[in-house]
């Protein structure tokens, strides 16, 4: 069974084919600005793809996702996607079997089923891009909410009515940057921190602070929810620091807040970047049982 896998992100739009626990032909384009080229280039990808009999296509995307509905809820970075039936119109379009999933969850799919989070009996997700994406699981059933916010961890507002998202994310801190000390429209949250190793003190302070708040963030988390293991995913969670930088940071707060009996475990996702697409064929696959 071959399925096309896209994880829609604010920047861009990662794809690629999977079959039998393996992601082949993966590549990635910048995300469309409006719901029509959307659509466009999916079924292009599907017509170009064609020839290895797709039996379906998953999607993992921002936003509140009602995954029996079809329908996005919220908002993300892709305001086009929501309160419609997304997952019906797509499947018209492209005469296949389409499933859709929170980027987040999808993240969590992924590390519960195969990587860092199969032994844990509770686990909190982290998924950081031009937003802050999160999921919150009890051994591997994730806890969605009511009306499919849980795990929103993006929307907590940290400082002066500014959300996770604007104050974590180092797509977001990136064009702040290039705006205030001139840099292109294309500097990089990866230009960033070469920048700050580089010794560019503007940088440094910009990732220190970045550092800081996903500390804090994490720290609500873990107070108000007691997990056993923290993960952290999307881009940064490649950096060989990530970890040891955030884990003294929390403890810090912990020993400041008089909470050192709280245990936890923080790890990187397993996948990486491959963790979106493939809890996202997780979904399908457990949706149809193929």
């Amino acid at each position: 069974m071959t399925l096309l896998v896209c994880d829609l992100g604010g920047t861009t739009v990662k794809f690629g084919l999977y079959d039998k626990g393996r992601l082949f032909n993966k590549s990635s384009f910048r995300t469309p600005t409006t719901w029509e080229e959307m659509k466009s280039t999916i079924l292009n990808l599907k017509d170009h793809f064609s020839y290895r009999g797709l039996k379906g296509v998953a999607l993992s995307c921002p936003g509140a996702v009602d995954t029996k509905k079809g329908i996005i809820y919220g908002r993300s970075a892709i305001p086009y996607i929501h309160r419609f039936p997304i997952q019906d119109e797509l499947s018209a379009l492209l005469e296949l079997p389409v499933t859709i999933e929170n980027d987040a969850n999808c993240a969590a799919l992924a590390e519960l089923n195969l990587g860092v989070a199969r032994n844990a009996s509770s686990s909190v997700f982290f998924i950081i891009g031009t937003g802050v994406g999160g999921a919150i699981a009890q051994g591997r059933n994730l806890l969605r909410g009511e009306d499919h916010f849980g795990g929103e961890f993006g929307c907590m507002i940290l400082r002066d009515g500014l959300s996770m998202s604007k104050l974590v994310s180092p797509v977001r801190q990136a064009r702040l940057f290039a705006q205030q000390y001139g840099y292109p429209d294309t500097f990089s949250g990866k230009e960033l921190f070469t920048l700050a190793e580089f010794g560019d003190k503007r940088a440094l302070e910009v990732i220190t602070e970045m550092y800081d708040y996903l500390a804090i963030g994490i720290y609500n988390v873990l107070v108000a929810t007691n997990p056993e293991l923290v993960v952290i995913g999307g881009g940064i969670s490649a950096r060989a620091d990530l970890i040891e930088q955030i884990q003294q940071r929390l403890d810090a707060l912990l020993v400041k807040t008089k909470m050192e009996d709280l245990t936890y475990r923080i790890e990187a996702c397993e996948f990486r970047n491959d963790a979106n697409l493939l809890g996202a064929a997780s979904h399908f696959v457990e949706r149809y049982g193929m």
